[in-house]
C-alpha cells in the first residue's frame, strides 16, 4: 500500500501549513526530511530539507504510530510555514520517497474507515461537518460523527440478532419441548423494532439542514411578494416594480438567521386568467413550489391561501390597501415594521422542524436503508413460516450493515469520500 501525504491545513498562503502523511512509509519518509523520527505523540522541532540537503524551512514533526491513530495506520505530520513555495517544496521532496504520492480527495478518512476506525455513518458525519455552514448543521453533523446514529443502528441489529436467534431456535428445536414457537412475545419485539426505524424516518431529514427552511411567497400578482422576499433576504435580489407579472420565473436566495439556513423563494402572482404564456409557465411553476414549501406566506386575500399558510398583511404603511380582518402577521417590508416579529417566528418555527440538539439528521442514502429494513420487517411480520420471517430479518440485517458500511459497493464509497477535501 502506498504512502499518501497532503496539505491537511488552509489553503496558503497562511501562517502554519501542516501536511499529513499516512501509510507503511511513514517512517522512511519523516526521517527523509527531517533526519529523525520523533518520539510518539511528542511534537519535536526539526529542519525541514530536500533529497540534495538544502534546507526547506525548520518547524514541528510529530509521529502517530500504527494501530492507535486516526487513520489506523503510522501518521506523521509536518508544521511549516504556510507560504506556497515552502509546502510545494515539501510536497516535491516527499513525492520522491519511494512509495509516497499525493493523497486523493477523501482518502485519509477512507483508510480510516477501511482499518476500522470509523464507520460509514460516521464518515458521511465528518464530511458534513467539513461543509457545515451554520450552527445547526454543526452540532448535527457533530453528533452524526461521534456516533450518535451509528450506537443507534448497532442497537437496532442486537435487537435483530436477537430476533434472528429465536427463528432460529424455533427452526432446529421446534419439536423440543422448552423451546417455544415465535408466539406474541416474538411479534411484540418485532413490532417494537419497527416503530423505531418508523420514529427514525420521521425525524427531520438532513436535506433541511443543508437546503435550509423553505419558505414561499405567494399570493397574486402585485401583492408586495417581492418586495417583502428583498427585506427578507436584505438584498435586492428580486426586481420590483408596480407592473403586474413582473415576476415571471422562481427566485430563490438562501441566506442564515440565528444560525439556521433558509430558502426564500419569491415567484410568479398566481391569477388563473392569463393569456401570457410565459406568465403561465411561471404560475406553474409557482404552484410547484408552493407544494414543496416548508411555509407558505400567504399575501393574497385572507383565507385564499393553501393549508397551514400564513396570511400576511404586507402592505401596512399603505391606508389605500385592503386591510386583512385577522392576519398572523402585519408588517411593511418598505418600513420595517413588523419585520422583526416574523423573522423570529420563521426561527422558531424551522427550529421545531429541525434536529434537536445532539440529534443526528440522516441524509437520503441512510433513510432510503432504514425505509427497505421496515419493508423487510413489515413482510416478516405478515409470515407465520419461520423459514419466512428469517429471510425477512436477513434483508433487514443487510439494510442495518450497509447504513455502517459493513457490506457496501465501491460505488457507495466512491460518492461518500469523493466530497470530501484533499487532506482529509
Amino acid at each position: 500500500m502506498d504512502t499518501i501525504f497532503a496539505l491537511s491545513s488552509g489553503a496558503p498562503p497562511a501562517g502554519i501549513g501542516i501536511v499529513r502523511l499516512t501509510g507503511p512509509q511513514v517512517r522512511a519518509a519523516l526521517s527523509a526530511v527531517c533526519g529523525k523520527v520523533p518520539e510518539p505523540r511528542r511534537a519535536a522541532w526539526a529542519a525541514f530539507r530536500d533529497s540534495a540537503g538544502a534546507q526547506i524551512d525548520d518547524g514541528l514533526v510529530l509521529f502517530f504510530p500504527a494501530p492507535h491513530s486516526v487513520t489506523g495506520e503510522d501518521v506523521g505530520e509536518l508544521h511549516c510555514h504556510g507560504g506556497r513555495a515552502v509546502v510545494a517544496a515539501l510536497e516535491a521532496t516527499l513525492a520522491d520517497v519511494p512509495g509516497c504520492r499525493r493523497a486523493e480527495p477523501g482518502e485519509f478518512t477512507r483508510r480510516a474507515f477501511a482499518n476500522g476506525r470509523i464507520d460509514l455513518a460516521e464518515a458521511e458525519g465528518l464530511g458534513d461537518l467539513l461543509a457545515a455552514e451554520t450552527e445547526i448543521q454543526r452540532r448535527a453533523a457533530l453528533a452524526m460523527t461521534g456516533g450518535a446514529f451509528s450506537g443507534e443502528v448497532n442497537g437496532w441489529r442486537e435487537q435483530l440478532l436477537a430476533l434472528s436467534a429465536e427463528v432460529e431456535a424455533s427452526l432446529d428445536f421446534a419439536e423440543e419441548d422448552d423451546v417455544e414457537t415465535l408466539g406474541d412475545s416474538f411479534a411484540r419485539k418485532l413490532a417494537s423494532l419497527a416503530d423505531s426505524l418508523r420514529n427514525a424516518l420521521a425525524a427531520p431529514h438532513a436535506e433541511m439542514l443543508k437546503e435550509g427552511f423553505r419558505v414561499a411567497l405567494a399570493g397574486p400578482p402585485n401583492a408586495g411578494k417581492s418586495t417583502l422576499f428583498n427585506a427578507l433576504v436584505e438584498s435586492e435580489a428580486a426586481i420590483t416594480a408596480e407592473i403586474a407579472g413582473t415576476t415571471r420565473d422562481v427566485l430563490v436566495q438562501s441566506v442564515a438567521i440565528d444560525g439556521i439556513a433558509f430558502s426564500f423563494v419569491d415567484m410568479a402572482g398566481l391569477r388563473s386568467n392569463t393569456e401570457d404564456r410565459i406568465e403561465a409557465i411561471g404560475i406553474e411553476r409557482a404552484e410547484t413550489e408552493i407544494a414543496k414549501a416548508d411555509v407558505v406566506l400567504w399575501l393574497g386575500p385572507e383565507g385564499a391561501g393553501p393549508d397551514d399558510c400564513w396570511d400576511i398583511d404586507a402592505q401596512c404603511d399603505r391606508d389605500e390597501r385592503d386591510k386583512k380582518p385577522a392576519p398572523d402577521f402585519t408588517l411593511s417590508a418598505r418600513t420595517g415594521d413588523g419585520l422583526h416579529q416574523l423573522r423570529s417566528a420563521l426561527v422558531e418555527r424551522a427550529r421545531s422542524a429541525m434536529p434537536a440538539p445532539g440529534e443526528a439528521a440522516l441524509n437520503r442514502r441512510q433513510r432510503g436503508l432504514i425505509a427497505s429494513a421496515l419493508d423487510a420487517l413489515s413482510d416478516a411480520a405478515t409470515h407465520r413460516d419461520p423459514l419466512l420471517v428469517g429471510e425477512g430479518l436477513r434483508r433487514a440485517r443487510l439494510s442495518f450493515d450497509a447504513l455502517l458500511g459493513k457490506t457496501s459497493t465501491e460505488d457507495v464509497l466512491d460518492a461518500v469520500f469523493g466530497r470530501f477535501c484533499l487532506g482529509k
